[in-house]
């Protein structure tokens, strides 16, 4: 009895690729992040509605003093204050983008090129505080200055981020001695 060999498998195609399948997949995927993407936008414009209320933010008077300190960096956002996923989208405060800050004796003033602008009054100042994070912006401990002021009512947190991190001591130092002597001069 000789052994029996086997040289080769049965011969089978390859397989052949279901395009129309395929197709389907990208489409339906591509038709989910759309309307992911289009429920976070009408989440986006629901929140700007809710807060609709909030009143049109003020600009820099047109002689707003010499600057007392100037910072360039990032404006990362503004939330209710004390509660920091709270974000506020109305009158674009929702848009993080480049900012210049100068601060004068009449208040912050925040240009950001590609938003709008706004101003702090000294008197809307209530507190400037090191932090580690402000609505979907997590830093490490320290690396975000925040600036709590009235507006309409409402207490909002404000947060930028230096691009040199050492200015951000003295810019609360500053803003807190400016907040404690508006209330001692007050007090009298």
């Amino acid at each position: 009895m000789t052994p029996v060999i086997l040289l080769a498998a049965e011969k089978e195609s390859a397989q052949v690729t279901d395009w129309a399948a395929r197709i389907g997949w990208v489409v339906g995927l591509g038709l989910f992040v759309a309307l992911v993407y289009w429920l976070m936008r009408e989440g986006w414009k629901w929140r700007g509605t809710l807060q609709g209320d909030l009143p049109e933010l003020p600009t820099a008077p047109e002689a707003p003093g010499p600057a007392r300190l100037t910072m360039s960096g990032r404006y990362h956002g503004s939330t209710t204050a004390g509660q920091w996923l709270d974000r506020i989208v109305a009158r674009g405060l929702g848009a993080r983008s480049r900012a210049e800050l100068a601060l004068t004796d009449a208040g912050v003033d925040v240009v950001r090129p590609g938003a709008t602008d706004f101003f702090v009054p000294a008197a809307a100042l209530r507190e400037a505080r090191l932090d580690k994070g402000i609505a979907g912006k997590v830093l490490t401990e320290g690396g975000l200055l925040v600036l709590t002021w009235e507006h309409g009512g409402k207490l909002i947190d404000s947060g930028f981020r230096s691009d040199r991190a050492a200015e951000h001591t003295e810019w609360v130092q500053t803003l807190t001695d400016m907040i404690h002597k508006r209330e001692t001069e007050g007090a009298r």
